[in-house]
C-alpha cells in the first residue's frame, strides 16, 4: 500500500515541477505563494469594503424623528463594518454568545406576584455609584426584555447594563416566567402575544420610582412583545422610548425561514430543546394542564406552539396565536418614540418581512436597517470582544431619549 505521506510528496513535488516551468516561479524558493495570499487578501478586502461595508438604512414616518436620529444618534449614519472575518449572518448570529465578553454585574433580585397567583423574576441593577443621577429617586430606569429563552445573564443584556451604567442609570431586566431559576407557581409561561406580566412589571417598576424616567429595549422576542404592549396601550404607558432589536414582524415569514433546512439545523432545533427544556423543568406544575409528553415530541418551534403555546393562552388555532403575535399588525398603533434595528441578512427576520411601508406611516416609527448584522450579532472590530453595533445604537438612542426626550414630544407636527 501507498502511503499518504508518497502521495503527498509526489503531489508537492508535481505541483512545484509544474509551477517552475509553466509560471517560471520557484513554488517554496519564491514569491509564489506569498503572491497568491496578498492576491486573495486585496481581493476579499475589495469585496468587503464594496459589497459588506456599507452605511445603514435609515426610514422614518416623519421628519422630525427622523432629524432628531440623525442630530442625537450619528451611529445611525455611520459605516457599519461587520467583523471582517465573520460578517456572514449564521456566523455572527452564532458566535456572538462566545466571543463577546459578559461584563460582571452583580443584580438584586426581586420576585412580583402576577394577577394569576403566579411570580414574575426581576433583576435590579441600582447603580447606587451613578454620578451623573446620584439620587435614586429621578435616576433614569431601563428595562431590558430578552429573547425567547433568554435571561438577564445573556451577554447582550449584560453589555446593555454595562451602557447604562456608564451612562449613570438604573436598569431592571424582566425575566419572562420559569426561565432564570424561579418556581412556576401557576401553570402558565409567556409569549409574544400576551403582554399582561409586562403591563404587571411596567406599573411595578413605575410605582417604585414615579419621579424617575423609564424607557424599555426589547430583544428579539422580547421586542416583540414590547411592540405589542406598545400597540395595545398607545399614549397610555410611562414609557418614554423604545428601542427594539432583531424583532421578528411576521410570524408566519419568521417561522417559515426558520424551517429551511440549514436553519433548522443551526437554529430551530436548538432553540426548541431549550423551550422543552423549561418546560421539562416545571412538569409537576404543567401536566396538570397539559400533554406534556406531546410536547417534548416537537421537532420544531411551530410543533412546539402548536401542542403547548397556542393552547396555554386559549388560541383556536396556531394560525390564530402566531396572528396575535406578529407586531407588524399593532404598527399603526404605537405612539411613543420607537427605533427599530434590524439586520436585512438576518434569518429569524428575512428583510422582505421588514415592515418598512408600515413605519412610514406613522411618525412615532423608525427603522434602521443594516446589510448584515445577522440575529443579535452586529459584530464589528477585529475581534468583537466588547460592544458591538447594536449596543452603540442602544447607548446613543438611551441617552438621547432620557436626556433630549422633550424634544420627541408630538412627533406628528
Amino acid at each position: 500500500m501507498i502511503s499518504l505521506d508518497f502521495n503527498f510528496n509526489i503531489l508537492t513535488r508535481d505541483l512545484s515541477h509544474y509551477l517552475e516551468n509553466q509560471v517560471k516561479v520557484g513554488l517554496f524558493g519564491s514569491g509564489v505563494g506569498l503572491s497568491l495570499v496578498l492576491g486573495f487578501s486585496a481581493a476579499y478586502t475589495c469585496y468587503y469594503l464594496i459589497s459588506v461595508a456599507k452605511k445603514p438604512q435609515l426610514i422614518s414616518g416623519g421628519k422630525k424623528f427622523y432629524q432628531f436620529l440623525r442630530e442625537q444618534c450619528p451611529v445611525v449614519s455611520e459605516t457599519y463594518y461587520p467583523t471582517f472575518w465573520c460578517w456572514e449572518s449564521r456566523i455572527q448570529t452564532l458566535l456572538r454568545p462566545f466571543v463577546t465578553a459578559k461584563p460582571g454585574v452583580v443584580y438584586r433580585n426581586e420576585l412580583i406576584k402576577a394577577a394569576d397567583g403566579g411570580q414574575i423574576s426581576l433583576d435590579w441593577f441600582d447603580n447606587d455609584d451613578s454620578l451623573f443621577h446620584p439620587d435614586p429617586a429621578t435616576r433614569p430606569t431601563v428595562l431590558l426584555l430578552p429573547g425567547l429563552t433568554g435571561t438577564s445573564r445573556e451577554s447582550y443584556i449584560l453589555h446593555m447594563v454595562q451602557q447604562s451604567r456608564d451612562l449613570g442609570y438604573r436598569c431592571v431586566v424582566f425575566n419572562n416566567r420559569g426561565v432564570s431559576g424561579e418556581s412556576l407557581l401557576t401553570p402558565r409561561t409567556y409569549c409574544a402575544a400576551n403582554t399582561e406580566d409586562l403591563e404587571t412589571v411596567i406599573e411595578h417598576v413605575y410605582r417604585a420610582h414615579e419621579a424617575a424616567p423609564i424607557m424599555a429595549a426589547g430583544v428579539s422576542m422580547g421586542g416583540m412583545m414590547l411592540v405589542n404592549y406598545l400597540g395595545r396601550t398607545g399614549r397610555e404607558t410611562c414609557l418614554k422610548g423604545v428601542v427594539v432589536f432583531s424583532a421578528g414582524w411576521d410570524v408566519f415569514e419568521c417561522t417559515a425561514s426558520l424551517e429551511k433546512p440549514l436553519d433548522r439545523f443551526l437554529f430551530n432545533s436548538y432553540l426548541t430543546s431549550c423551550l422543552q427544556a423549561s418546560v421539562h423543568r416545571h412538569r409537576p406544575v404543567l401536566e396538570k394542564c397539559y400533554d406534556i409528553d406531546h410536547v417534548m415530541k416537537a421537532k420544531t418551534i411551530r410543533e412546539f406552539d402548536e401542542r403547548f403555546t397556542s393552547i396555554m393562552f386559549g388560541y383556536p388555532t396556531n394560525d390564530d396565536y402566531y396572528r396575535d403575535a406578529s407586531p407588524v399588525h399593532r404598527l399603526k398603533s404605537v405612539q411613543v418614540p420607537m427605533l427599530c434595528l434590524n439586520a436585512a441578512d438576518d434569518v429569524f427576520s428575512p428583510s422582505h418581512a421588514i415592515p418598512v411601508e408600515a413605519v412610514k406611516q406613522n411618525p412615532n416609527l423608525a427603522m434602521l436597517i443594516t446589510c448584515h448584522g445577522g440575529h443579535i450579532g452586529f459584530l464589528e472590530g477585529l475581534w468583537p470582544r466588547q460592544s458591538t453595533y447594536m449596543d452603540r445604537v442602544f447607548k446613543q438612542f438611551a441617552k438621547a431619549v432620557i436626556e433630549q426626550g422633550s424634544r420627541l414630544q408630538d412627533l406628528s407636527r
